[in-house]
């Protein structure tokens, strides 16, 4: 009886254990999404009435990626997260085919020299917001499957095979920020499937040769760069946006000018309501506003993690890994982006930025750790 009571008080404390781990996934979640529609018409309330003649124009659409993003993360979150090994390769050839339409005239987008967009009647879609998620998916399933080759080089040639490729059509349109979010993904995935540490020094030495390369072949690469190391060299060019960025920062101070009152946002600062929305968030609720917003996110990475580690199998653990990969290497980038850390590249900030699309993919990949996280729990309590 005393061995009863015991266990029965081991699986309480187990399940409480991992309860608590949903609600600030879902409650975090919920106020980076609800934060950035504030935002979005905060930072864009005056571009949107000079060009469209209507200020709510970015908030609206933000708000129906809102509402079809809660939508689509209650399905995944009552979707078995099993089913997507089922789909892997459709899903995955999906993905391809949707990168790979962005290059048929009359079909893909373009804007400002990048062609990232597809075109559909109303709205339109960035296939590689899509596609990160998809190959999360492929790799998760392949290295659960193949955990007893993942050792050898032959074994995760598969995976090199299918991010390679996905990497040049995302390189290609062009858009090196989500490239190295994959590359990025791939190479954790990889590092906690259990590949040979050997294996990363070998990749290491043509990633190493690859990335200057890439840098040199496009001008525009080199001119970032140059901007990054001395963007007062040329203030009104190639430096300009990255200046920009660093007033509106700077501005914020510790409380900041006061929600609404950002003056780099009446187009002074270009993409205020997308990739640079967080120089915003700075300028206007200073570096109180900035901790929130990164603690915010802290508490999704750290939750992802938990997910990941209480997973009831390998391919639980590896698609909660490379979701939360995914979150974490793009917020990296964004802010290391408008802070002057790396070299300037458009990539925006997850649940907060503009875009529909990024907003509706990133809450389905919280539904997907929400329900991972339910059938280990449910595992964990049938087991106890």
């Amino acid at each position: 009886m005393k061995n009863k009571v015991k266990k029965n008080e081991f699986a309480k404390s187990k399940k409480i254990k991992i309860d608590i781990v949903e609600l600030p996934l879902f409650v975090a979640t919920i106020l980076l999404a609800v934060f950035g529609v504030v935002m979005v018409y905060s930072a864009s309330s005056y571009n949107a009435q000079m060009n469209y003649g209507n200020q709510y124009f970015y908030m609206t659409k933000q708000i129906v990626g809102v509402v079809l993003g809660f939508v689509s993360m209650c399905i995944c979150y009552f979707v078995d997260y099993h089913k997507y090994q089922k789909w892997k390769n459709i899903i995955l050839i999906v993905s391809f085919v949707l990168l790979a339409l962005v290059f048929i005239p009359g079909i893909g987008s373009s804007s400002n020299g990048a062609t990232r967009w597809i075109r559909l009647p109303g709205f339109t879609i960035q296939p590689s917001e899509i596609a990160k998620f998809g190959f999360v998916i492929f790799v998760s399933s392949y290295l659960a499957k193949n955990f007893d080759i993942i050792k050898t080089f032959k074994g995760i040639l598969p995976v090199l095979a299918v991010g390679g490729l996905m990497c040049v059509l995302i390189m290609l349109e062009p858009n090196m920020s989500i490239t190295m979010c994959v590359g990025i993904t791939m190479l954790i995935m990889l590092f906690v499937g259990g590949a040979n540490l050997k294996h990363f020094a070998y990749m290491s030495l043509p990633i190493g040769a690859l990335v200057p390369l890439l840098i040199i072949i496009e001008p525009y690469r080199l001119k970032r760069l140059t901007a990054f190391l001395n963007p007062w060299q040329n203030p009104k060019g190639e430096g300009y946006q990255l200046l920009q960025s660093l007033y509106s920062i700077g501005e914020g101070g510790l409380f900041g000018v006061g929600l609404g009152n950002s003056r780099q946002k009446y187009l002074f600062l270009p993409f205020s309501e997308s990739d640079f929305i967080f120089s915003i968030i700075c300028e206007e609720l200073g570096l109180l506003g900035a901790v929130i917003t990164i603690m915010l996110f802290l508490t999704i990475i750290i939750s992802g993690i938990k997910i990941a580690k209480h997973a009831k199998d390998r391919f639980g653990a590896l698609l909660a890994s490379g979701i939360t990969t995914v979150i974490a290497s793009q917020v990296l980038i964004n802010i290391a982006v408008v802070t002057g850390s790396i070299p300037p590249t458009g990539v925006p900030l997850p649940f907060i930025s503009a875009g529909s699309t990024s907003l509706v993919v990133f809450m389905s990949a919280i539904g997907i750790l929400l329900n991972i996280s339910k059938k280990s729990k449910l595992n964990n309590t049938a087991t106890l």
